[in-house]
């Protein structure tokens, strides 16, 4: 695969290839960039996907700390999740119904019932449309998708933007736009999974978790939220402090083993505006990651459900608990509960969002 260098603004560097081939014949292009003594991104078009992160440990070695597939079939069934930008509407809506205005739209759904992620072709399953750019002294990819007027059964045409940048010293900062003709719902959010020993390395069960989050949303069996928000003081999601996931999910508590024996919740953050949501730290390799964002809540997700059957691009398998998910994003369900913060746009406005996941090693 050819390999073509774009942008080269001082050491940071942004090159593109192409990736994999589409059944259809379409093309996937992945860029790569920043820096080759620091932290390297890797992005694909198909669903504007956060592919590989390369992050130095304490003594410097290099290590890809984003779980992801490399086969098209891969990315467009088992892990057409992993790094994905995705929406419309990020995680889950009870049953696939939106009121709006007096009006019921009925969604696309899963086989749960429920839509999640925008629904079965949601932003994830999409090629967006990428250029290289270049701010100050950042560079990266930004994104645009054009989603028509009734995808997936939302009401609106929506053009959405995504752009990742990152810095010399390992900040990778996301951010999302969003403009729509007619009233709808966003929510936006990046599904990547991190293991800061590495991809494929064995599972995140011996990493550090702290959330700045007092409260967080109780789950059903079909993991909607069931109500208003609970204090996380006295259970497993007390994470104000920073917390060993091994420990947590094996916490003889409803809500854990409801969600598949690990976390698969969404926290209410502490604050508001742009502020810190998260540390998730590896001890043994003095990896971290920092993640600050101007969302309400965080979905934190322990891939509960993985059972070794998706090889990774390492060539492992992806065990239960192979890596955790921290998704800033609105809160599940809200275009059915006014209790939570709204995530309706409306022609004329603007949606915006940024999240920056801060890598580093001590």
């Amino acid at each position: 695969m050819s390999r073509d260098s774009l942008v080269s603004p001082g050491d940071l560097t942004v090159s593109q290839e192409t990736a994999a081939g589409l059944p259809d014949g379409r093309r996937i292009t992945r860029w790569t960039f920043g820096s080759p003594k620091g932290v390297t991104v890797e992005v694909l078009s198909l669903g504007a996907r956060l592919q590989a992160v390369h992050a130095p440990d304490r003594a410097g070695r290099q290590a890809n700390v984003v779980l992801g597939g490399e086969r098209a079939e891969d990315l467009l069934g088992e892990a057409a999740f992993f790094g994905a930008t995705v929406g419309r509407y990020a995680n889950r809506i009870a049953g696939g119904v939106l009121p709006l205005d007096g009006t019921t739209h009925h969604l696309a759904v899963q086989p749960t019932g429920h839509t999640l992620h925008g629904g079965p072709e949601g932003f994830a399953t999409r090629l967006w449309d990428g250029v290289p750019v270049r701010a100050d002294r950042r560079v990266g990819v930004r994104f645009r998708l054009r989603s028509p007027a009734g995808d997936q059964g939302f009401p609106g045409a929506l053009t959405a933007e995504v752009t990742y940048l990152i810095d010399p010293v390992g900040e990778l900062s996301i951010t999302y736009r969003a403009a729509t003709d007619a009233p709808t719902v966003v929510n936006l959010t990046n599904h990547a999974y991190f293991n800061l020993a590495g991809e494929g390395r064995g599972t995140v069960l011996d990493h550090l978790l702290r959330v700045e989050a007092a409260g967080y949303l109780p789950v059903d069996g079909d993991l909607i939220p069931i109500g208003p928000v609970e204090p996380v003081a006295g259970t497993p999601f007390d994470l104000r402090s920073a917390r060993r996931l091994g420990t947590c999910v094996t916490e003889q508590d409803g809500q854990i083993r409801r969600a598949g024996h690990g976390f698969d919740h969404n926290w209410v953050l502490d604050g508001t505006g742009y502020r810190r949501a998260a540390v998730l730290s590896h001890p043994a390799s003095g990896r971290f990651v920092e993640c600050l964002t101007t969302e309400p809540g965080l979905q934190v997700y322990t891939g509960n459900h993985f059972d070794g059957s998706l090889t990774g691009r390492s060539g492992g398998r992806y065990a239960r608990h192979a890596g955790v998910a921290l998704e800033t994003q609105h809160f599940p369900d809200s275009p059915n509960r006014p209790d939570y913060p709204s995530t309706l746009l409306r022609p004329g406005e603007r949606y915006q969002s940024k999240t920056v996941y801060r890598f580093g090693a001590e």
